[in-house]
């Protein structure tokens, strides 16, 4: 939480309240102040980088057999109403609901054969760390952007390195950002769309008026000026110091502005719907701008929640506006990707939890189906337009090519850098972890 205010009571001598002082000393990570953040990023001996994983989590699971794995030859009760469509790429077919995708296969990777979830049940775990949640480690396991800002640390101090972009949602891992773990609070999402958010205000002036960016910089300078002139900032040691440089640089506040983007781009993305669907995420296009313009700035890891594909029922028709706004705006962010030759850098993965029942049940919904899912990649250097792994006549079982989630983590480690059956961090023990089990990167999707 973080107030600061124009005017108050209670101040010290040197004018600067007592309250806000607090409030500004205990801004949070997951529970850690922001200096002891910094001054263990400091101490980890992080390497500097450029690249960066954008990871999109389809909450509940979407439907494989209607994205990218339609079974037209399965009887009815299998396949559905919805149609294939041919892409960029011949021999490559997907849903007749995502034409933008279909126009730019060339510059992507549908997966579709994705398994690793033992039992069904729904959690954004396995999508978060690429393991299962049972059998963890004291203090659980990591989720990528802890394991990359534990490693990788921060490439501007004004940016976060690991950034959440999931609000609250009515099932919790619906909305999680992907947890620490036993790598603690201070490599947890820094998270603008969390529970602080309606918190932070800036002398009267919301983040939900980003637009108004005059107003916006005034404040924080004015911030400074009063704690410079208080001789507070030249009291505070460099990790204080450095933290309130974050929490008065417009950095970060400017990456997380989407209206500093042209119209054309924004028309590009698309708005979707901002409000959580059900217990889940919301359907918010604009969130995959703002994935974009954050990693752009220096973030290495953003996980964005979109959506509810828990379709037990009415499969069919919640697709028709799930598929296009997902369509939309993932389209979007991979050729903006490439437009500003971001490509080689930044890795793009969009997944659930498993797929989904080939058999349509009564309520004309799929069931949970922990066999055989579907995953989307893009960008980061990798082999694009193919793709990889089929499913049996029904869409049901692992035909060719099965792809564990701990592949995919291992393969996008690999292209941030890290060799993933090398590379280690310390659990609360202090014993080295692996940063996936045994699993080496793919050998379709490197280039070098």
């Amino acid at each position: 939480m973080l107030k600061i205010f124009g005017q108050s009571t209670n101040r010290f001598c040197d004018g600067v309240s007592r309250r806000d002082f607090l409030r500004i000393g205990g801004l949070s990570m997951g529970g850690l102040s922001l200096p002891q953040l910094l001054q263990a990023e400091e101490l980890a001996g992080i390497r500097k980088s450029h690249k960066a994983v954008i990871m999109i989590y389809m909450a509940g699971a979407p439907p494989h057999q209607d994205m990218y794995d339609l079974k037209m030859d399965a009887p009815a009760e299998i396949r559905g109403p919805h149609k294939p469509i041919r892409t960029k790429v011949p021999g490559i077919q997907i849903s007749e609901h995502m034409p933008h995708c279909a126009r730019i296969m060339d510059k992507l990777i549908p997966i579709r054969t994705m398994y690793g979830s033992p039992s069904g049940d729904h959690d954004s775990f396995i999508c978060y760390t690429g393991r299962p949640v049972t059998n963890q480690p004291t203090g659980g396991w990591p989720s990528m952007g802890a394991v990359l800002s534990k490693l990788q640390g921060a490439t501007d101090p004004s940016i976060p390195p690991f950034v959440g972009l999931a609000p609250k949602a009515g099932h919790p891992p619906y909305g999680s950002p992907g947890h620490p773990g036993f790598l603690g609070p201070m490599q947890g999402a820094f998270r603008p769309n969390g529970p602080g958010m309606d918190d932070m205000k800036l002398n009267g002036v919301t983040l939900e008026r980003l637009a108004d960016r005059k107003a916006l910089l005034t404040g924080f300078d004015q911030f400074r000026r009063q704690l410079d002139q208080s001789g507070i900032v030249e009291g505070m040691d460099d990790f204080s110091q450095q933290a309130m440089n974050i929490l008065t640089s417009s950095k970060l506040l400017e990456a997380l502005d989407i209206s500093r983007e042209t119209e054309s781009v924004r028309e590009r993305y698309g708005k979707g719907d901002a409000k959580n669907y059900g217990d889940g995420a919301p359907r918010n296009c604009e969130h995959f701008l703002m994935a974009r313009r954050l990693v752009e700035a220096g973030a290495r890891c953003v996980t964005l929640n979109f959506g509810r594909w828990d379709f037990h029922s009415n499969n069919h028709s919640e697709l028709l506006t799930h598929l296009p706004y997902f369509d939309q705006a993932i389209s979007a962010l991979v050729e903006d990707l490439h437009d500003r030759g971001l490509d080689k850098d930044v890795a793009v993965v969009a997944w659930g939890e498993f797929g989904r029942t080939p058999q349509i049940n009564k309520d004309a919904g799929r069931d949970h189906w922990p066999q055989v899912g579907c995953a989307l990649l893009a960008g980061g250097g990798m082999k694009s337009g193919q793709v990889i792994g089929a499913t049996d006549r029904l869409g049901g079982e692992i035909k060719e090519r099965g792809v564990h989630f701990g592949e995919v983590f291992a393969t996008l480690y690999h292209q941030m850098g890290l060799d993933p059956n090398n590379v280690t961090v310390p659990d609360l023990t202090g014993r080295p972890q692996y940063l996936v089990s045994g699993w080496q990167p793919m050998p379709e999707l490197i280039t070098s």
